[in-house]
């Protein structure tokens, strides 16, 4: 099922990993849980180089023998109240043609481990209302929707 399944921390000096970043990303916005629609050009060749750049970024990618077939984009971040670091799961894709077989759980469990292995308090992730499967996911791999449960708000602080 997951034969020569392999997860690891990219390292985005290699140019195999920036492509399978810019890669997997551009076709999670495609996804109709994501945009529907490709990222624009500009976009694609920025995303790699302000990841590479921000300090708290982490990106797993799953790799099926030689193809790039998942990711987990996270951002390292602060609890005030925990007074230790927490991991937020900001992107979790698999592609399509590769989905059903258990990626995105280990893609979870990649998370988790180095997650723990750096003191954090807690992992977080937003998800959408109508993803159903995800949130099948994330309650089999103990995420639940926070006590109360929290809303997931924004803003564009070019549009006000």
């Amino acid at each position: 099922m997951n034969d020569g399944l392999r997860i690891r921390l990219a390292d985005l000096r290699r140019g195999d990993d920036q492509d399978a970043v810019r890669m997997l990303i551009n076709a999670y916005a495609a996804d109709s849980m994501g945009l529907s629609r490709a990222l624009p050009p500009e976009t694609q060749l920025r995303l790699v180089r302000d990841l590479a750049g921000n300090s708290s970024a982490l990106q797993f990618i799953a790799w099926q023998h030689e193809s790039a077939v998942g990711i987990a984009v996270c951002f390292l971040a602060y609890s005030t109240f925990m007074a230790r670091p927490l991991v937020n799961i900001h992107d979790l894709y698999v592609r399509e043609d590769h989905r059903r077989r258990g990626i995105a759980a280990k893609l979870l469990d990649a998370v988790e481990s180095h997650a723990s292995g750096i003191g954090c308090c807690r992992i977080t992730l937003e998800v959408r209302h109508d993803n159903v499967a995800a949130q099948s996911l994330y309650r089999l791999k103990g995420f639940s929707p926070g006590t109360p449960p929290y809303g997931f708000w924004q803003k564009d602080p070019n549009n006000v």
